[in-house]
C-alpha cells in the first residue's frame, strides 16, 4: 500500500478524535495565548503545538492534511511542514541561479491553510538551513567533497540558496505567516566539526534570521550538542526549540544562555509510548525549568506513524 494512501487512512481516523478534546475551563483563544508565552504573562495552560510530516506532493492535499491535523488535535500554533523540493538546476547541482519564488507549491499551500484557518490561529512556514537544502540538491557526501576539493563553490551554492530561502520567507509572510521555524540539523559532531560549522553553516543560518527579525514566531530549531549552544545565542530569535533528550542538554541551561520563549520539554522519539503520567511530568518539569516564556512541543517531529490515539494523549492531557 502507497505511502499516500496510508496517509489518507491515517488523516480520517484522526478527524473523528475532536470530539473528546473540547479544552475544559480554558479562557484564552489560541492567539492570546500565544501572545502571553511570548511577553511571559498569565496563562490558563502553556501552548502547545506538534508535528509531523504529511509526505503529500500536492499544495491541496498538504493544505488539507494541516487544516485537519490542527482540527482534530487543536493546537494552538500551526505548524507548517515542508517536503517540496529546491529546484534542481540543469547542470552541476552547486550551479545555482537565485530562485524569486523557489517554492511554488507551498506558497499555494500556505494561502489554502490561511484561508481554512480564517485568522483563529497563527500559521508558521518551515524551511531547511542552506546546509540542508544543498544536501538535498546533491547528498551529504557530495556536498562534503565539495567542501574539500572546491569551498569557495560551496560557499556561492550556500549564499544563493540564502537568498533563494529569504525570498521565500518574504513570501511566506505575505500569505500571512507569522513566522518560519528554521531547521538546523548540523550543529553537532555527526554532521560538521565546530570549525566547519562556523564557516559553513552559521554565517548563512544567521542572514536568515536578521533578514526576518521582525517576525513574531521565528522559531531557531536546533539539532544541537552542547559545544555548539553558543554559535547561536545573539541570533534574531524571539523562540529557541530543540531536543532535550537528543542532546543531552537541560532546559535550565538554555534558559541560562537565552531570553527567548523556549518550546520543548516533550521526548518526541518516545512519543508514541508516552503515558498521559508521562507526559505530565515532562511538561511539568519543561515549565519549571523554562519559567513563563515557554510553549510545550516536541523536540523535533514525533514518529509519522503516531496512532490519531496516541496523538490525542498530549491534547487530552492539556485539556483536563
Amino acid at each position: 500500500m502507497s505511502q499516500r494512501i496510508l496517509r489518507r487512512q491515517f488523516l480520517a481516523k484522526a478527524v473523528a478524535i475532536p470530539a473528546v478534546l473540547a479544552w475544559a475551563g480554558s479562557e484564552l483563544s489560541r492567539k492570546e495565548r500565544v501572545d502571553r508565552a511570548l511577553s511571559g504573562g498569565t496563562l490558563d495552560r502553556p501552548p502547545f503545538t506538534f508535528w509531523h510530516h504529511f509526505g503529500l506532493t500536492n499544495p491541496e492535499e498538504h493544505a488539507k492534511a494541516t487544516l485537519d491535523f490542527h482540527r482534530a488535535y487543536r493546537t494552538d500554533i500551526v505548524k507548517v511542514m515542508s517536503d517540496f523540493p529546491y529546484p534542481k538546476p540543469a547542470g552541476k547541482w552547486y550551479e545555482l541561479k537565485v530562485e524569486a519564488n523557489p517554492f511554488p507549491a507551498q506558497i499555494k499551500a500556505l494561502e489554502l491553510i490561511r484561508d481554512g484557518l480564517g485568522g483563529r490561529a497563527y500559521f508558521i512556514e518551515t524551511i531547511f538551513n542552506p546546509w540542508n537544502v544543498a544536501e538535498k540538491l546533491s547528498s551529504k557526501e557530495a556536498v562534503l567533497q565539495l567542501k574539500e576539493e572546491n569551498p569557495q563553490a560551496l560557499l556561492d551554492a550556500l549564499d544563493v540558496i540564502t537568498k533563494s530561502e529569504i525570498n521565500h520567507a518574504k513570501l511566506a509572510f505575505a500569505t500571512g505567516a507569522t513566522g518560519l521555524l528554521v531547521s538546523i540539523a548540523n550543529a553537532n559532531r555527526k554532521e560538521l566539526a565546530p570549525d566547519d560549522y562556523r564557516k559553513f553553516s552559521e554565517p548563512f543560518d544567521r542572514r536568515i534570521f536578521e533578514a526576518t527579525a521582525g517576525a513574531r514566531l521565528n522559531i531557531l530549531h536546533l539539532h544541537v550538542e552542547p559545544e555548539y549552544l553558543d554559535f547561536f545565542r545573539d541570533f534574531k530569535a524571539p523562540i529557541v526549540n530543540y531536543s532535550q533528550g537528543v542532546s543531552g542538554i537541560p532546559i535550565r541551561t538554555v534558559r541560562e544562555r537565552f531570553s527567548s520563549v523556549i518550546a520543548g520539554g516533550i521526548d518526541e522519539v518516545n512519543y508514541r509510548k508516552l503515558g498521559p503520567d508521562d507526559l505530565r511530568r515532562q511538561w511539568q518539569s519543561a515549565s519549571k525549568a523554562a519559567g513563563a516564556k515557554f510553549i510545550l512541543t516536541p523536540g523535533c517531529s514525533v514518529p509519522n506513524d503516531s496512532a490519531p490515539e496516541e496523538l490525542a494523549r498530549l491534547p487530552r492531557l492539556l485539556g483536563a
